[in-house]
């Protein structure tokens, strides 16, 4: 039965590889192994060797599953929250405005803008917990600015991915507080205990953007600034009657979750309504704008929870039918000590993250693999910040990446899928590294926490 499980992977890559949508990929895999492991398959005559097993798994238990884990989720419903914010900053104008300012704010840097989104999607990363609404908010924010200065597709797309996935890590990250309640963890010291690992992508995403525009000046130009240069206390007022307002906005969302005020989903309402403020401040809060926003922010916000769904759908099917348990025996007998066991489950999380949401992977694998951690005396801050490094690496790989999924419902009509691909390739390249490095140095993720201790 178990090894049953394993064959929806290749089912749901067929599916993928014929350009199926992924929401419904995963969802007619699922509802398929219904079918191939009960009595629901009609016209057999005869039981399957298996049926007895698979009764769980019942038509009824998906509605159930995806009631609780999603429709009765308090957490995602800040997912409308904080793409309506996006939608309105970029339909009022002020996205453009925030962009071109920092720009402006780097001079005639090469690649400036594109370090102006990494930065705003760390702000964004500080502010949301999801990635999916990081994501589609910096895709509605930023991407058609990067466009419209000239820069190189697969640059900004992968630009836009990467920094809008650094919610995974960055905290307060909603991975991180599941992962410290199932791994038994103290939620405080993951957050400081991945502050280091965030800021250290953050850093590097913009280190590999300045040496990919210092060798290739045509993939990322600098903005237009005219033919004279500006004088320095223009520039200073420039810059800080564009950047108050929204940063504004962005640290009070962050202050209000880090002072205990408000959750998430309370925060996102706020930078909404704080969105709406500075829009009608600006003088352009108008019908017509409110009215695209919302569409917007119905049509992504479907996207975003139709994937969801068929996720869930996708898990349930494959925890019923044993395949969990596959995993755990393949886990408690693994040979190389530590080492061995945390390679093979960053390996194993890192393939499952393809196909599975971050909080399906985290209910299903993390209790399983924390009592075999702690027996061997690993450090649960140290694993808990590589698994959300690890699970931020995978939501960027092609061709199952979430975040790649997100950001091509919210991407212009113009970006390609394979220029997404393409774009992305650098930056998972530097998450590797820096997964490889907390590996070799877990103080990166264990010194902020020790000091706290202390």
């Amino acid at each position: 039965m178990e090894y049953l499980a394993l064959g929806m992977f290749p089912v749901l890559l067929l599916l993928l590889l014929t350009g199926y949508p992924v929401a419904f990929a995963l969802a007619g895999t699922g509802l398929l192994f219904i079918l191939l492991g009960s009595d629901l398959l009609p016209g057999l005559g005869f039981a399957l060797p298996w049926e007895p097993y698979f009764r769980m798994a019942r038509m009824n238990v998906i509605p159930q599953r995806i009631y609780g884990s999603i429709m009765d989720n308090y957490t995602l419903v800040a997912v409308p929250f904080f793409i309506f914010m996006g939608a309105i900053l970029e339909r009022s104008g002020l996205a453009d405005d925030l962009l071109r300012t920092m720009g402006r704010l780097f001079g005639r840097l090469r690649g400036g803008l594109a370090i102006s989104v990494v930065l705003v999607g760390t702000l964004l990363a500080a502010t949301t917990g999801v990635v999916g609404a990081s994501v589609v908010t910096l895709a509605v924010l930023a991407l058609p600015v990067m466009l419209k200065a000239g820069y190189d597709r697969g640059l900004a797309s992968g630009t836009v991915s990467a920094s809008g996935t650094l919610g995974q890590v960055i905290p307060p990250s909603i991975v991180l507080i599941i992962l410290g309640d199932q791994m038994g963890a103290n939620v405080g010291d993951l957050f400081l205990g991945a502050l280091i690992p965030g800021l250290l992508l953050s850093f590097l995403f913009i280190a590999w953007i300045a040496w990919t525009a210092w060798r290739r000046p045509e993939a990322a130009p600098a903005l237009r600034q005219g033919g004279t240069r500006e004088p320095l206390l223009g520039l200073l007022i420039a810059v800080f009657g564009s950047l108050l307002p929204p940063l504004a906005l962005v640290f009070a969302v962050l202050g209000t979750i880090f002072l205990g005020i408000a959750t998430a989903t309370e925060a996102g309402a706020m930078g909404a309504f704080g969105a709406l403020i500075l829009a009608l401040l600006k003088r352009r809060l108008t019908f017509e704008s409110l009215r695209a926003a919302a569409e917007t922010t119905v049509r992504l916000t479907t996207m975003v929870f139709v994937i969801l769904v068929g996720a869930t759908v996708f898990a349930t099917v494959f925890s019923a039918m044993g395949g969990t348990w596959l995993i755990e025996d393949f886990l408690s007998d693994l040979p190389g000590g530590t080492t061995g066991f945390l390679l093979l489950v960053l390996l194993a999380v890192f393939v499952l993250g393809f196909f599975l949401d971050f909080i399906e992977i985290t209910f299903i694998v993390v209790p399983l693999i924390a009592p075999v951690a702690l027996a061997l005396g690993i450090d649960p801050i140290w694993l808990g910040v590589m698994l959300a490094v690890n699970l931020q690496t995978s939501f960027l790989t092609p061709p199952f990446g979430f975040s790649l999924f997100y950001l091509r419902g919210a991407a212009p009509p113009e970006i390609r899928t394979r220029e997404i691909y393409r774009g992305v390739v650098p930056f998972i390249a530097v998450q590797l590294i820096v997964l490889a490095a907390i590996l070799a140095f877990p103080g990166l993720a264990t010194w902020l926490p020790s000091l706290a201790a202390n």
